[in-house]
């Protein structure tokens, strides 16, 4: 597998034009940092710009890297700086600390 060309195909450049049209008909803002996306900017054209991003990063599992539900919106530069770590939904803030224990 090392062997295989990623994200440079025709299969690729299909997926990722997909999830560009899906992303900017819904208006989807960034799903790392949560800011709106200019989707009028060229693609990878300055930080701010829309970039399609593996939320299950391909590196730890190839068999998503064409898959469309894998794909999010991001920035460039929070795409960039995330790298291959694997995304998180955040669940919010508990309503107490759960760890201790209560006192009777």
């Amino acid at each position: 597998m090392a062997d295989r060309k990623r994200r440079g195909g025709a299969r690729w450049n299909l997926v990722r034009r997909q999830a560009f049209e899906r992303d900017r008909a819904a208006g989807a803002p960034c799903w790392i940092c949560g800011r709106p996306i200019d989707y009028s900017l060229p693609i990878s054209s300055c930080p701010e710009a829309y970039e399609a991003d593996h939320y299950i990063p391909i590196d730890l599992h190839p068999e998503f890297e064409y898959d469309l539900p894998n794909i999010r919106a991001s920035h460039m530069s929070c795409n960039r700086a995330r790298g291959t770590r694997a995304g998180t939904d955040p669940l919010g803030e508990p309503s107490r600390d759960w760890r201790r224990r209560p006192r009777w």
